[in-house]
């Protein structure tokens, strides 16, 4: 009987958002990220929110599915700022992470700390934020990852190039219909130009039916029961894995709990694992199970962002390049400085999300504005230290 298996992997991260923050606060005050209790981008209130509707149900869910069937495992990645958050404000969020990791049936990939697109403008600079995040992971879990993901899955050949020279025995790309053409995001695959290191691809029509389509009614497939996508998975011929790629705020965040998400998590796995040849599977299980179906050639970046699925949700327009571009030019600077409160400060500036928000798209423009004006003046701040 042939073995399949669902490779379910969820990422969560939160940035340290930025204070009301004017161009009469430069080189007065700098502090750029401590609001109060008025600021709606109040991080600590966000982050106590967010655990309370998504992270401690969710993890408490799935430490008792982990319990209950043997065959069922999961992944995760996990931020470093969002780490240094749970740390600071939700400790008992924290604990719930490690208590499923410590069953020994839960893989955690690499990634950048700050979570940035580093990679594209400061080589070394990613490197030093990838090393801080295997740090924190040996620190708060005692395990060294061996599958890297980058920053929303922003993924082409080079990467792969670097991440295979880094010692990785996977890594992690959107699977996307433009570039695999013909060939199935269902294989364990090779990376062009590498040969040891696999490749692993967002099902992304299956994890966007869980993670964006679930609790829209006027979906021609709501409702969604574990039932029915597990009847699509076992229908689907040409697979071996199905990889469930997915943000963690799926469950109680944006999907809400009264739309049926944790019924859904509860269900899935006694519904897969009743045809016995499935099973669930890590990372490294997947790799070691399968073998490489064919080779994947990306020498242009895609992502798991929009439907552009490249990088123009964080470097479509001008406002955005010139504030990344400014940032990174501050590298050597902030380095030389040996100031770790303004290398820490520069760092978490460089978190994506800042530059998300900065989109012009459709109904991002309202807080592009936003962003904007705290962003400009804190970047003046910046360049006068």
């Amino acid at each position: 009987m042939n073995k399949r298996a669902i490779v379910l992997y969820l990422h969560a991260h939160q940035p340290f958002r930025l204070r009301h923050y004017t161009i009469f606060d430069a080189s007065k005050n700098h502090n750029y990220f401590d609001t109060d209790e008025h600021d709606a981008f109040d991080n600590r209130k966000i982050i106590e929110k967010v655990a309370a509707k998504s992270y401690l149900p969710t993890n408490y869910k799935l430490l008792e599915l982990l319990k209950k069937y043997q065959h069922f495992s999961l992944n995760l990645s996990l931020s470093g700022v969002f780490l240094e958050q749970l740390q600071k404000w939700s400790p008992q969020t924290l604990t719930s992470f490690q208590d499923l990791v410590a069953t020994g049936r839960v893989e955690l990939a690499s990634e950048t700390y700050h979570h940035t697109l580093a990679f594209f403008y400061d080589r070394p600079e990613f490197e030093a934020q990838v090393a801080m995040h295997r740090k924190k992971i040996q620190e708060l879990f005692s395990k060294n990852p061996v599958v890297f993901r980058n920053t929303e899955l922003a993924y082409n050949n080079e990467l792969a190039e670097w991440a295979e020279k880094a010692g990785y025995r996977a890594i992690l790309a959107e699977g996307w219909d433009p570039v695999l053409g013909w060939k199935s995001s269902n294989y364990v695959y090779q990376p062009a130009n590498t040969h040891k290191i696999r490749l692993l691809l967002k099902n992304y029509k299956l994890s966007d039916d869980i993670a964006f389509r679930f609790g829209e009614r006027t979906w021609k497939e709501w409702p969604l029961t574990a039932d029915k996508f597990c009847h699509w998975l076992n229908e689907t011929k040409d697979a071996e894995i199905f990889n469930l790629f997915m943000d963690y705020e799926t469950f109680g965040e944006h999907q809400w709990e009264d739309k049926g998400i944790f019924d859904f998590l509860e269900h899935l796995p006694r519904q897969w694992l009743n045809n016995p040849g499935n099973t669930f599977m890590t990372f490294s299980q997947a790799i070691d199970a399968f073998q490489p179906k064919d080779v994947i050639d990306m020498p242009d970046t895609v992502t798991w962002a929009d439907s552009e699925r490249d990088l123009t949700a964080w470097i479509g327009n001008p406002m955005q390049q010139q504030a990344i571009n400014a940032l990174y030019d501050l590298s050597s600077k902030a380095i030389a400085s040996e100031d770790w409160q303004l290398i820490d400060d520069w760092r978490r500036l460089q978190s994506s999300d800042h530059f998300y928000y900065m989109c012009t798209n459709g109904l991002r423009t309202a807080m592009c504005t936003l962003i904007s004006a705290r962003m400009i003046p804190l970047m003046k701040d910046l360049l006068i230290l």
